[in-house]
Order: C-alpha cells, then sequence, then structure tokens
C-alpha cells in the first residue's frame, strides 16, 4: 500500500499544481465597460465641453447669416411694390444667391463640426486604449475584453470586470499631466 501511495500523492499534487496554473491561466481574461470609461473619463467632459462650445460658435455664425438674409427678404417684401421689373428680377436673384451660399456654408459647418466631433472622440479613444494596454501589461492580463453594451460580452463574473480600476487610473493618469 505505502509503494501505491507515493505515486498517487505525486500525481494529486501534480494535479493541483495544474488546476491551480489553469485557473490562474483564466483570471487573465477580464473586460471593461467601455461606455462607462467614455462616461466616467474627465478627459471626456473636458474634449466635449471644448466641441459643443466650438460648434455653438459655428452654429451662430450661421445663424447670424440667415439673420441678415431674413432681414434683407423682408425689407425685399417692404419695397417690392416701388421696384421695376428689372429691380425685382435683380433682387430676386441676388437674395436667392445669397441663400444658396448661406446653405453651402451651413452644409460646410456641420461637415467641419462633424469632423470635429469624430477627432475629439477618437482622441478620447486613443487615451483609453493605451491605458488598457499598459494596464494590461503591468497586471499581467491576457485579453481586456471592451464590453459595450451591444452583446459581445454578455455575462461575465463581477470578479473579471475591471471598469472602475481602469477609470480610477486613466483619470488619475490625466490628471497628473
Amino acid at each position: 500500500m505505502n509503494k501505491l501511495a507515493l505515486p498517487l500523492s505525486i500525481i494529486a499534487i501534480i494535479a493541483c499544481v495544474f488546476t491551480a496554473i489553469q485557473l490562474q491561466k483564466s483570471s487573465n481574461l477580464v473586460y471593461v465597460d467601455v461606455n462607462k470609461l467614455l462616461d466616467g473619463y474627465v478627459r471626456t467632459k473636458i474634449v466635449r465641453a471644448d466641441f459643443e462650445e466650438k460648434a455653438k460658435t459655428l452654429n451662430a455664425n450661421v445663424d447670424s447669416l440667415m439673420a441678415d438674409w431674413q432681414k434683407e427678404l423682408k425689407n425685399y417684401e417692404k419695397e417690392r411694390s416701388k421696384m421695376s421689373r428689372k429691380e425685382l428680377e435683380l433682387k430676386q436673384q441676388l437674395l436667392g444667391n445669397k441663400q444658396q451660399q448661406i446653405n453651402n456654408y451651413q452644409q460646410a459647418i456641420q461637415k467641419q463640426i462633424q469632423e470635429e466631433d469624430q477627432k475629439a472622440t477618437q482622441t478620447v479613444i486613443n487615451d483609453i486604449n493605451d491605458y488598457i494596454k499598459l494596464y494590461g501589461k503591468e497586471n499581467n492580463y491576457r485579453i481586456i475584453f471592451g464590453a459595450s453594451g451591444a452583446g459581445n460580452i454578455m455575462y461575465a463574473n463581477e470578479g473579471t470586470d475591471l471598469t472602475e480600476k481602469v477609470l480610477e487610473g486613466l483619470n488619475a493618469e490625466f490628471e497628473a499631466k
């Protein structure tokens, strides 16, 4: 019986070590909630406020041009009974051209605003991705998944959610800059 106990003990120890290694490896699979990171990251709020201020200024320019055009249109409507046919045609053409220019400008502004929004968002996303790479390396994680509520991670043990830890570190790193 002693001859059988030693090999069984060795096999049991090997099995325990193997199991512990497997558990350690599986705990290296974690995730973060991307939406919570974006919402809780201090820089997101700063970048968003800057973007909204710029968009507000650009839209105010368009609104000012539209207000001027509407004043011209009202003046035209008041004065048109006193105008000759040639003056009416010329004024209508001028008003139409000005309206078209304002519309083109407004479209260009909307495109610029959209591009600025994409740039601002990408800046924040790059910060988060860079920090997560560093965090994963420093903490020996094999994989850090990103959950966005769109079904890519339907369930995970609460112990595998790093969102709060990553958010704290991300904000601390940003505030230190």
